[in-house]
């Protein structure tokens, strides 16, 4: 059987929390936030291969 199309969900990564955290000065008395923001999350990569004629493969598949 050949297929040459497939819809698939794919997810990168959510990133760090980031940190809370507040700057501690001697003449401020509330010194305010400087804690860091979170990571940007993970990439997803394709990667096409000229040996492959069909996707049949991954049909029915959902964990890759």
């Amino acid at each position: 059987m050949f297929i040459d199309e497939l819809i698939i969900t794919v997810k990168g990564g959510d990133g760090g929390d980031g940190v809370v955290s507040f700057r501690r000065e001697k003449f401020v008395p509330r010194g305010g936030p400087d804690g860091g923001d979170g990571g940007k999350g993970g990439d997803v990569y394709f990667e096409a291969r000229s040996g492959i004629s069909t996707l049949f493969h991954l049909k029915g598949k959902n964990l890759f």
